[in-house]
């Protein structure tokens, strides 16, 4: 098992379990994985860029409490360069229109890392940018989307980052 990945489980360990006989029977489980994410970079285009299935996003996400608004995420993906970099950031849940859909918006820091996995994220596009300006390799990441949720446990969504890049994941929730 990879490092990184081994100090995700340990850093979301770190959060106390709550029963889940204290939840709503419809309200989403505390803890989430977020696999299987498609990119298409509308602004600034760049036939280059890594984009559609090869980006390997991961998160793990917990909410802050069974019946709170926000969530905290942590993951990995690779960037348009086709580099690594760590994800961490907020989830906040702005508007649930019924028991199946909800409009949200996640905005974290995206870039290096002080594990070796993350220390190529600034060879490349805005991320190099950021490292010769500041020292650090990273970009902030300000995301909006609709999530549908077909069970409890599994929902689909699609949104974009800003400035254009269009995004569609999915969640599992346990």
């Amino acid at each position: 098992m990879k490092p990184y990945f081994l100090s995700f489980l340990f850093f979301i360990s770190l959060f106390p379990l709550e029963s889940k006989a204290e939840e709503e029977p419809s309200e989403l489980s505390l803890y989430s994985v977020n696999t299987g994410s498609f990119l298409y970079h509308l602004v600034p285009y760049d036939p280059d860029s890594h984009q559609y299935f090869g980006n390997q996003y991961f998160s793990v996400e917990r909410k802050f409490s069974a019946d709170s608004d926000y969530s905290f995420m942590l993951g990995t993906f690779l960037n348009s360069q086709a580099n690594r970099c760590m994800l961490i950031g907020v989830r906040k849940d702005w508007y649930r229109v019924n028991s199946k859909l909800v409009i949200k918006g996640m905005y974290s820091y995206a870039g290096e890392f002080f594990i070796d996995a993350f220390e190529d994220c600034g060879d490349g596009g805005i991320y190099k940018t950021s490292k010769e300006k500041v020292g650090v390799a990273f970009a902030p990441y300000i995301y909006h989307a609709a999530q549908y949720n077909f069970t409890d446990y599994f929902g689909v969504e699609a949104g974009f980052i800003l400035p254009g890049i269009i995004v569609m994941s999915m969640q599992w929730s346990f």
